[in-house]
């Protein structure tokens, strides 16, 4: 898991690897797979949803990345 966090932009690359290890054990396992398919998104579109600058259309999604932030 924590390679797949590593990306190519460092400040994606930190918030992912900061919550995988301070949040990711405190989520449900559905909430685990999303996680995990989250990390499918390019870098920009993750980093875009991040920063709040494009509202994520996933509603899933949407309740992680507040996690995230």
């Amino acid at each position: 898991m924590r390679w797949r966090c590593r990306r190519g932009l460092l400040e994606l690359d930190l918030a992912l690897r900061a919550f995988l290890d301070r949040g990711y054990t405190t989520l449900t396992r559905p909430e685990q797979a999303a996680f995990q398919r989250l990390l499918e998104a390019p870098d920009t579109q993750l980093q875009a949803w991040l920063l709040g600058q494009e509202e994520c259309p996933d509603h899933e999604f949407r309740e992680l990345i507040k996690k995230i932030r």
